[in-house]
């Protein structure tokens, strides 16, 4: 697994790539737990509790394996995460980003810009 994520973070497309599904699945494996905590009950609380934490594993696997420097990536993944994070909030809990949150993750994605593009 290891040879494989390096080949694929070695483009900037395949960085991309390995971002966007380590923000999905860290996002997916936070909104696991918040199910558990406040919709699920029995037998499905556990059930979610153990999906979130198995996301959450395979998160920290795949966005740490390749050898990559982190902060200098971290601009643009603070944005997919932010992103990520919007989208299973509308889709899982259907809850709509209210202004604040547009305010907000506008102001996230101008500093992952300045993070990502701001040469010295």
């Amino acid at each position: 697994m290891k040879d494989i994520l390096n080949q694929i973070v070695a483009t900037r497309v395949g960085t991309f790539a390995v971002l966007l599904l380590a923000a999905f699945l860290e996002a997916y494996g936070d909104s696991c737990f918040q199910a558990g905590l406040h919709r699920y009950s029995g037998v499905a609380r556990y059930v979610s509790f153990a999906a979130g934490a198995i996301t959450l594993a395979l998160y920290g696997l795949i966005v740490n394996t390749p050898p990559w420097e982190f902060g200098k990536l971290l601009g643009s993944y603070v944005v997919l995460f932010f992103l990520a994070l919007q989208i299973l909030a509308m889709v899982r809990f259907k809850q709509a980003p209210t202004p604040p949150i547009l305010v907000g993750g506008s102001l996230i994605l101008m500093g992952g810009m300045v993070i990502s593009f701001w040469r010295r």
